[in-house]
């Protein structure tokens, strides 16, 4: 299968405003360096047999360690992909032996520089020799490239022994929206790059392996979780179930990232500038959804993430918001011409919804599908998000196929966790409760996840503890699904 998504009437604007360095959300890899191929025989001597469909050019390597723990020095992961993403004292699994594929689909975008290639549709598939007979494919979170959740997800799966593959989306950056022909083009890609790098990589573990995976899982965070819903709902026959990690929400009658985003950056400044009308702006926040108690992470996300996410997918759904400027104005103050600050998605042309229409989500999943979100989320608020995803799940009559999980004192991205170590949980330890759930779940009959519910933060918990652990419940739910 061949995407072509060719840069359309936007793609003159390329002499736009340089590209902030924030790290938080994309930075610059350096190339892969090579690693000596094992030569163990087994799974290892057929490395160069194995052939990725549909891939444009891929490169094979067996090595002795899969995860971070070997890939790191062989130059077969980039740290820069992952950074921020979780706790600094996360524990790096070791002794996975296996092949690792590098390549990429055929594409026309050149976003993504890893490995040196300046080519998108870049994607990463990890074999172990010691199989579980599973798979896990995922997409990255943000903007980032097919290695950012080596660390949050790949190193545990491998771990495990699941084979494991992801994609960087088709498009990568904070110029993301410069890829495609119409507004929207380049998110709907990522749902194509997903569905075509499952079906691939699941035809290239059958050839690895001779025969084909038992279970195929789908997971990711942010983006990444908003991938593994649009897939249960589009595309369920591929995957048996999937973990939605504080998944972006796109749905055109709202609420989405356009609606509250414009109205955080009209009132934090006011917020933070201490005067008279510094508590009604507090309060203006806490009505965007952005909920008591998350305060202390306001100034982060003012500097880092508000104004950068409001600007680059507003320009990517509504390009014409700011005439021929690209992305808008950096911390524009309210009531300057074109200011995203004074964005209002509710009065802007039809255009923007059909646009958001193209990605919308629709809550018809089709197979078992977990969802956690964490109660301090100032990216995508709680009650704006996943709160809204879970009640249109259940409007959709699909609510038997799903758990949702709220989790205390979780935020955005875990590395935040090692800042405020004693206000916030990280939501990785979560994460693995529920991928083990999912796993039970879909593999033993009648039994099901504990039912939705908010996961307590513990008083004084010991972060160290904290990081080890997040029990939803101590015992599962074994009573039979509902009727519908």
């Amino acid at each position: 299968m061949r995407f072509s998504f060719r840069p359309g009437p936007r793609s003159w604007r390329r002499g736009g405003p340089a590209a902030l360095a924030l790290a938080a959300l994309t930075l610059t890899p350096g190339p892969a360096t090579g690693a000596p191929a094992r030569a163990d025989g087994g799974l290892c001597a057929r490395v160069n047999q194995v052939r990725v469909p549909g891939a444009e050019y891929q490169r094979a390597a067996c090595l002795d360690e899969l995860t971070t723990a070997g890939t790191v020095a062989s130059g077969h992961t980039d740290p820069a992909d992952w950074a921020g993403l979780t706790p600094r004292d996360l524990a790096v699994p070791r002794g996975v032996p296996g092949v690792q594929l590098d390549g990429y689909f055929p594409d026309t975008s050149t976003t993504n520089t890893n490995n040196g290639w300046n080519h998108d549709a870049q994607f990463v598939i990890r074999l172990p020799d010691r199989w579980n007979g599973g798979l896990v494919v995922a997409g990255t979170p943000g903007n980032r490239e097919q290695y950012a959740n080596d660390r949050a997800i790949a190193d545990w799966v491998l771990s495990r022994g699941y084979a494991y593959a992801a994609t960087d989306k088709g498009n990568t950056g904070i110029t993301f929206h410069r890829d495609g022909k119409e507004p929207g083009d380049a998110i709907a890609e990522w749902n194509s790059r997903l569905t075509q790098l499952t079906r691939a990589a699941r035809a290239t573990v059958a050839r690895h392996y001779h025969r084909p995976p038992s279970r195929t899982l789908v997971t990711g965070m942010s983006n990444g979780g908003y991938l593994v819903r649009w897939q249960l709902e589009n595309h369920p026959g591929l995957y048996d179930g999937g973990v939605d990690w504080e998944g972006t929400l796109w749905h055109s009658d709202g609420p989405t990232l356009l609606e509250f985003l414009p109205r955080a950056l009209r009132n934090y400044p006011v917020y933070a500038g201490e005067g008279e009308e510094a508590d009604a702006a507090r309060e203006a926040l806490h009505t965007a959804g952005f909920p008591a108690g998350s305060e202390f992470l306001w100034p982060y996300h003012h500097t880092i993430y508000w104004d950068l996410t409001q600007r680059i997918y507003r320009e990517e759904l509504d390009p014409g918001f700011d005439g021929t400027t690209e992305a808008g104005t950096p911390f524009c103050a309210p009531g300057t011409p074109a200011c995203d600050a004074d964005y209002d998605y509710a009065t802007r042309p039809g255009e923007v919804r059909e646009a958001v229409e193209k990605i919308a989500l629709t809550g018809r999943i089709g197979k078992p599908l977990i969802t956690l979100h964490g109660t301090l989320d100032v990216l995508l608020p709680i009650s704006q998000d996943s709160d809204v995803y879970a009640r249109m799940v259940r409007q959709a009559g699909r609510g038997a196929l799903h758990r949702y999980y709220r989790i205390e004192g979780g935020t955005h991205t875990d590395a935040l966790v090692d800042t405020h170590p004693d206000r916030l949980r990280p939501l990785t330890p979560c994460h693995r409760t529920a991928f083990t759930a999912l796993e039970k779940w879909i593999s033993r009959p009648g039994h099901r996840p504990p039912g939705s519910h908010t996961v307590p933060l513990p008083p004084e918990a010991d972060p160290a503890t904290l990081l080890d652990a997040c029990p939803f419940s101590a015992h599962a739910d074994a009573a039979p699904p509902p009727r519908r």
